[in-house]
């Protein structure tokens, strides 16, 4: 049943109109969320049922079955990825199912190695065949399925990897020049669009000789190569090569190129080397630039950030950015020569807030390296054009130099300035008109210190700078505002989606059905209190005292080990995103340090009987609190190691912790179950809700108070299990006194 509800479950979700797009104007997307619920528990419900049953019946062997359950879960967190990388994510599935299949050949009776035969034999025939509806479908609204509506559009191939799918194609609607002048009318040179997961769409320019790349002087993001001095630049996610192409055009001499999607720069070098001007040929990384810098004695001319792919997504708004952090400004500003200037270069996507929060993230770090209040906006310089803004930052003041030859560049090409040292109103605001001349005012209050903190403060978005402790730099909602950003947003709701405001409906949704899971057991219908009334005649008559209600109090003790568990290990998981430098890597390795752990702590835990103490959750506490305070500096030494080592040195980090994580939850069952056994299916429920409950509270604390807290708040959870358990074992030896 596993086998079939992993695959139903998959199949069953892949059909279900769900859009996050809709819904700001379709309430019925919001039932569909529940309504992949239901689907994708399917498979859950069937281990769920295994599992309760294992513990129900050989409680005394919980720390057995629980280290098994949980060794083969970490397996599965590090196999995914190589699974991942062979079969794609929709065959992945079905893979998976093979898995569950032959676990039941094995051991099933005659009957069930017969049934599990045909159905492995059918679901790799599914996949060998692969039909169409077994393919992920994707939204409409997706920017590739936009692209591909259009006449003579062409999908050309789909690559995967396990931290993203992109698809490359060509389509009328490529024409990828972001920000280009109005002055420029010729034709563009010919590219090939690709897009990240559906919707970051890019593409690759034909290098084919530099008359066809005229284009690229009428760009916003040519300012720094036209101006300043640029033989030694680095590029951090090129993705499809532009600013790369822009480099070399310039004749820049050492062009560096640091890509975080090494699928993409896969995709580049083996299908368009030599259509791109082998951009990923040579001096070239995958990973985060910022941690590729912190190890590196380079110092650049030019440090090109080009923002141009990112738009947002349904949940854009709580995705770390590591890049846009106070620490990352400063490292790229001790990475630049003395005349050196970084370069942001973004769409412009009304209202103004990601331009806002990197102008005063990018204060907040030139402060904090002893830049004084009064100098700060000598630092600074911006351009508009119709659909891009360009951001300077200089490690020196601007010259006067530098100054004359933006305003000839911005002329020269009917771009608008926004901000240089000394700039005046009527110097704005000209080509592009805007009716309030919003850019250079808000550039203006935020770099003057007279009016910088009550403009922070008073401005309807929250544009703060982020920390790594805080990374979530795409979200910008003040709750206090909601409704005055509800009527800025043009009275739509698809703002408050891409803010991830859909977590606390998909929290409230799982919540209310977690609440219902766990009163259900508590539910007696008549014919139940039958069975219960005979039952306790039965005992009575043989004379064994049955208290039905012994071990109810032990139930909260199962609620906070299952919120302290996942909010430490899904606090971990985020903090290891930097130094391990990719989403995908931080979730598998941390997944499979923690859990193969803990399982080998449940293990020892049947075997060594000592270590199975109710102190042992306060030395828990402790631990995490530990783990909070000592990470950065653990991080900081392993991060110039290669990937490989960094994530073997994260995976034994975390062992001792996840070792001890792993005791209390078979503690507590084999406890329950010496005293009330029926009660064991309802801890496990317990446990089970706390720990979907966990993960999203996790996310929706970390927006407010850093992850950091959120460990802390994990500590918090196990000194409650603590208590709660001592106080059962104090309830047990009173009772057994009387």
């Amino acid at each position: 049943m596993l086998g079939l509800g992993i695959s139903l479950g998959y199949l069953i979700t892949n059909q279900i109109p769900f859009d996050p797009v809709k819904l700001s104007w379709s309430k019925i997307q919001i039932l569909y969320i529940g309504v992949y619920y239901i689907a994708l528990s399917i498979p859950f419900f069937f281990t769920g049922m295994v599992v309760a049953a294992a513990f129900s019946s050989l409680s005394e062997r919980a720390g057995l079955i629980y280290g098994a359950d949980l060794l083969g879960a970490g397996t599965g967190a590090i196999s995914i990825l190589y699974i991942m990388t062979v079969y794609g994510p929709d065959k992945s599935v079905f893979f998976i199912s093979l898995i569950a299949f032959s676990a039941a050949f094995f051991a099933g009776g005659k009957r069930l190695k017969a049934l599990s035969l045909i159905l492995i034999l059918f679901t790799a025939s599914m996949m060998f065949f692969n039909p169409y509806f077994m393919n992920l479908k994707m939204s409409p609204y997706k920017g590739l399925q936009i692209a591909l509506r259009y006449p003579g559009a062409e999908h050309l191939k789909t690559y995967f990897s396990p931290f993203s799918r992109v698809d490359t194609f060509k389509s009328p609607a490529v024409r990828y020049a972001p920000g280009l002048s109005l002055k420029y009318l010729e034709e563009l040179p010919e590219q090939v669009g690709f897009s990240i997961d559906g919707s970051e769409m890019n593409a690759i320019t034909a290098y084919s000789n530099r008359a066809s790349l005229t284009f690229l002087r009428y760009l916003p993001s040519a300012l720094p190569y036209e101006v300043f001095r640029r033989n030694d630049v680095l590029i951090l996610d090129p993705k499809g090569g532009l600013q790369s192409i822009t480099a070399k055009y310039y004749g820049s001499s050492n062009i560096y190129k640091i890509e975080n999607n090494p699928l993409l720069v896969k995709v580049v070098r083996k299908d368009f080397d030599e259509f791109s001007g082998r951009i990923y040929s040579g001096n070239t990384w995958s990973g985060l630039g910022r941690s590729w810098l912190k190890y590196s004695d380079r110092d650049f001319d030019v440090i090109d950030i080009p923002m141009t792919g990112t738009v947002p997504s349904g949940s854009f708004g709580i995705s770390e950015d590591y890049r846009f952090t106070v620490e990352a400004f400063k490292e790229y500003l001790s990475h630049l020569k003395m005349e050196g200037v970084l370069s942001i270069n973004m769409f412009i996507l009304p209202p103004l807030r990601t331009e806002l929060r990197i102008l005063n993230t990018a204060v907040r770090a030139i402060r904090d390296m002893g830049v004084k209040n009064r100098d700060i906006e000598k630092h600074f310089a911006a351009i508009r054009s119709l659909e891009s803004i360009c951001i300077l930052m200089k490690k020196s003041p601007f010259t006067a130099d530098d100054i004359e030859a933006i305003k000839k560049f911005s002329k020269d090409r009917r771009f608008d300035l926004i901000y240089y040292p000394g700039i005046k109103e009527d110097e704005t605001n000209i080509y592009i008109r805007t009716p309030l001349n919003e850019y250079f005012t808000m550039f203006k209050n935020i770099l003057n210190p007279e009016t910088h903190e009550q403009f922070i403060n008073s401005y309807i978005f929250d544009i703060k700078p982020v920390s790594d402790e805080n990374p979530f730099f795409h979200y910008y909602l003040k709750l206090k505002n909601i409704r005055a950003i509800y009527k800025t947003m043009g009275g739509k709701w698809q703002y408050f989606i891409e803010e991830g405001y859909i977590l606390p409906v998909v929290f409230i949704q799982v919540l209310l059905l977690g609440i219902v899971l766990m009163i259900l057991p508590a539910v007696k219908t008549p014919k139940t209190r039958n069975k219960v009334k005979n039952k306790v005649k039965n005992k009575v008559e043989k004379k064994e005292n049955l208290n039905l209600t012994s071990g109810i109090n032990l139930l909260p003790y199962f609620a906070f080990l299952g919120l302290g568990f996942m909010f430490v290990e899904v606090s971990l998981v985020h903090k290891m995103i930097l130094p391990l430098e990719n989403p995908s890597y931080a979730l598998a390795t941390v997944l499979t340090s923690i859990l193969i752990s803990s399982g080998a702590g449940s293990l020892a835990s049947y075997k060594f009987r000592k270590l199975s103490s109710p102190a042992l959750t306060i030395f828990i506490s402790i631990l995490t609190i530990s783990y909070s305070i000592l990470l950065p500096s653990i991080t900081d030494i392993i991060s110039p190691c290669p990937l490989p080592i960094k994530a073997i040195s994260v995976f034994f980090i975390f062992l001792p912790l996840g070792f001890l994580m792993g005791i209390p939850f078979p503690t507590g069952l084999k406890l329950l179950g010496e005293k009330n056994k029926p009660l064991i299916p309802w801890a496990w429920t317990i446990n089970g809700c706390m720990s979907v409950l966990a993960p999203i509270l996790t996310i929706m604390l970390a927006l407010v108070t850093g992850f950091k807290i959120v460990l802390w708040l994990g500590a918090l959870a196990y000194l409650m299990a603590f208590v709660f358990l001592k106080q059962f074992i104090k309830n047990q030896l009173y009772n057994a006194q009387r």
